[in-house]
């Protein structure tokens, strides 16, 4: 039995071989490896010989720097330009109007909403699905999606309102769980409304101490939520995972 962590972040890891050894010795089989800003995606290029490691290149809301925005841009445009299948999502991208220094300052957000624009119209111009992180901006980060045209989706992590998210699968997108489905309620209502085959799995490594062999225990915890025999589940979550990213 193998199992695919969809969304790790290796760069920020002590030690990133060890762990991927580690996880593949518990069966996994393919991490997808997402970025937060240039120095991150290059870091992931590193991680490019391990056959099961996929890289998705995003800024980050959290890591917009004003002065920095444009050679970060120029550089993902060049990686997909001169390796259209070297990358295989547009991520972490999004809005997150949760951070103290955003909630209050209009500017900011609009910063946020100028680099998650430039980076939808990535996905749609290289064909590639967003990974999408919207804390407390999810109806807009869900009407921006929708508005670029992009044709696939997932909402990292979901914890949002039950009515956008039944918005969200209604528009075709899918969301994911993280080893915070043994504990969150918000996360967990969101997987138990969501139909299993719009439901991917991760870890958000390294997230409160996870590698991507943790991902096991994401999946155990989605079993239990939706009352699933574990082999059905992990099959039907591969499967996603594999359509969904192409790999």
């Amino acid at each position: 039995m193998t199992i695919i962590d969809t969304h790790a972040h290796l760069y920020d890891l002590l030690d990133a071989e060890t762990a991927l050894r580690d996880s593949a010795a518990a069966g996994v089989s393919d991490v997808v490896a997402l970025s937060v800003d240039a120095a991150s995606a290059q870091r992931h290029f590193e991680f490019r010989t391990c056959p099961q490691v996929h890289l998705a290149i995003g800024l980050h809301p959290g890591n917009i720097k004003a002065d920095e925005v444009d050679a970060c841009f120029s550089f993902f445009r060049d990686v997909l330009q001169k390796d259209p299948h070297g990358c295989v999502a547009i991520g972490e991208i999004g809005l997150d109007f949760w951070y103290k220094w955003v909630r209050q300052d209009d500017a900011k957000k609009n910063e946020q909403r100028a680099a998650f624009a430039a980076q939808l119209g990535l996905a749609r111009e290289f064909d590639l699905p967003a990974v999408i992180h919207c804390r407390g901006a999810w109806r807009e980060c869900l009407d921006m999606t929708v508005a670029a045209g992009v044709r696939k989706a997932v909402f990292h992590w979901y914890s949002g309102p039950v009515d956008v998210l039944k918005n969200i699968l209604d528009a075709g997108f899918l969301i994911s769980g993280a080893v915070a489905l043994e504990y969150s309620p918000d996360s967990r209502r969101a997987v138990e409304c969501a139909p299993l085959d719009r439901i991917l799995i991760e870890t958000d490594t390294p997230v409160r101490g996870t590698t991507p062999k943790d991902v096991w225990r994401t999946l155990k915890a989605l079993c239990a939520i939706k009352a699933l025999d574990e082999d059905k589940a992990l099959a039907a979550v591969n499967a996603n995972a594999r359509l969904f990213f192409n790999i």
